[in-house]
C-alpha cells in the first residue's frame, strides 16, 4: 500500500478588524488568491494545484489586525516563503496574505496561532 502525496494547501489571512462589508473582505482574499496564483504561475506547486483544480485545499484565517498581518508578512518574507500581501488601492490598507500552495508541514507553522474566519 503506497502513501498519498502530501496534500497542497494554500493559507489565506484576512484581518478581521475592518468593519467592511462580508463580499468586500471576501474580494481582498480573492484579489490575494489570484495575484499570488499569477506570479508565482511556474511554479511546480502552484502547476500541480492548478490543474487538480477541483481538490484545493485553501485555509481562510482571520488577523486581528494590521500588525498580526505584517508580523506573518515579515516572518514569511525573512523564511523565503512565496505569499503576496494584498494592499487594497487607493486607500494603501494592507488587508489579506495569500501563500502560494505548499505542503501542509511546509507553512502551517506560519498560520497556527490563528482562528478560522468568521
Amino acid at each position: 500500500m503506497s502513501k498519498s502525496a502530501p496534500v497542497l494547501v494554500q493559507y489565506v489571512l484576512i484581518r478581521s478588524d475592518l468593519k467592511w462589508p462580508t463580499g468586500a473582505l471576501i474580494a481582498q482574499a480573492c484579489h490575494a488568491c489570484t495575484a499570488v496564483m499569477h506570479l508565482f504561475r511556474e511554479d511546480p506547486n502552484v502547476k500541480s494545484y492548478t490543474e487538480d483544480y477541483t481538490r484545493m485545499h485553501k485555509v481562510v484565517l482571520e488577523a486581528k489586525d494590521e500588525e498580526s498581518l505584517t508580523k506573518v508578512s515579515e516572518s514569511l518574507t525573512s523564511d523565503n516563503k512565496d505569499f503576496h500581501l494584498w494592499i487594497e488601492q487607493p486607500e494603501n490598507i494592507p488587508t489579506c496574505i495569500a501563500t502560494k500552495p505548499y505542503h501542509k508541514e511546509e507553512i502551517q507553522t506560519y498560520f497556527k496561532k490563528f482562528k478560522l474566519f468568521k
